[in-house]
């Protein structure tokens, strides 16, 4: 089951779970679509995997299912792409 991250690892935007901007790519690194489209040009900078939108789990499962609250960012953000 995808952890759902809450935020953009490179500037922190909050990603709530039900946002249309989330990013992720197969280890579930994640990020905002504007990081993803303009600063890391649609790579991963961790595994220089393919960044994909990431599923919305719908709201009626969130209270069984919920979201990650394990914030994860890169200090000095991402600077340039890899």
């Amino acid at each position: 089951m995808l952890q759902m991250r809450p935020g953009c690892e490179c500037c922190d935007k909050d990603l709530p779970p039900d946002t249309p901007d989330a990013r992720i790519c197969t280890f579930e690194c994640t990020f905002c679509a504007d990081c993803t489209d303009h600063v890391l040009k649609g790579a991963c900078p961790n595994c220089g995997g393919e960044l994909v939108a990431r599923p919305r789990r719908p709201l009626e499962k969130l209270a069984k299912y919920p979201a990650s609250t394990e914030r994860i960012v890169k200090p000095a953000g991402c600077g340039k792409t890899i």
